[in-house]
């Protein structure tokens, strides 16, 4: 991460003079590489030293740190929690699915549905009704039903950022 001027975690397992900690399932740490300001002056937050990274994790017996994602890509859908990249590799291993990108959209019944982004290999799909029944029962084959899409958004292509990561504000409101 940029706030830490590069890695602290090899293998699961922090480098010399990191210390984590897990606080509500989200990941703190504490070493001297950790960055004392951002360019504009602005420091960075810390309680007594430790920094929330923002990212979901735990630490298992043998002190081997797990990482989930980011706090604000947890989709929260009927109170069950749903990781987008699951989602997305149960996706990716779908025939018809070039590109996907899965995101959590407000939902007034389920707080979020689970919506997919994607980009087809074969455009000639029948419909968009088929083509997202097609894509719920091939994520409820390896996952909960919960996890399955809600929504399906079909793209040409996944919109991006200049460094190639996907441009999530790009993406086309469902």
């Amino acid at each position: 991460m940029t706030e830490t001027g590069g890695g602290v975690v090899y293998n699961g397992q922090p480098l010399d003079n990191v210390e984590i900690k897990i606080v509500d399932d989200e990941i703190f740490l504490r070493c001297p590489m950790l960055m004392r300001t951002y360019r504009d002056d602005q420091t960075i937050s810390r309680e007594d030293g430790w920094y929330a990274t923002g990212d979901l994790g735990e630490i298992d017996d043998n002190g081997k740190l797990s990482v989930y994602g980011r706090k604000t890509d947890l989709i929260i859908t009927g109170g069950e929690n749903v990781w987008p990249s699951v989602v997305e590799d149960s996706l990716n291993s779908h025939p018809i699915v070039n590109q996907v990108v899965v995101r959590g959209m407000p939902d007034a019944v389920w707080g979020q549905r689970v919506v997919a982004y994607v980009v087809l290999n074969d455009s000639n799909q029948t419909s968009e009704v088929k083509l997202l029944s097609d894509i719920r029962e091939h994520v409820k084959q390896t996952l909960p039903a919960f996890c399955a899409p809600q929504q399906i958004v079909v793209l040409s292509e996944i919109p991006r950022t200049s460094l190639g990561k996907v441009d999530i504000q790009a993406l086309p409101t469902p």
